[in-house]
């Protein structure tokens, strides 16, 4: 077993290995949908999976709209479930 990265996940700490996305590790968890669409609060995920769409979005690090899909995680990062369109603070 090699390197284990630390991360939390709307409180919760997991684990992940390097070179794992945001959405890899979501999906580890069990997770299908981690934002919800501003008009309606629908549920969305993954729907790509390379980057084209914004389906996946999350905030990192206080950071909103960062695609799950394209982030990878690194020692420390804080993500959270992006509820319709935020703004940074």
């Amino acid at each position: 077993m090699g390197e284990v990265l630390k991360i939390r996940v709307d409180g919760e700490e997991v684990a992940a290995e390097p070179g794992q996305t945001v959405a890899g590790v979501l999906l580890g968890m069990g997770r299908r949908s981690w934002r919800t669409t501003r008009g309606g609060g629908r549920p969305r995920g993954v729907f790509c999976g390379i980057g084209v769409c914004f389906d996946c979005l999350v905030v990192v690090n206080g950071v909103p709209d960062v695609r799950a899909c394209r982030r990878r995680v690194a020692d420390g990062d804080d993500v959270r479930v992006q509820h319709g369109a935020e703004l940074p603070s």
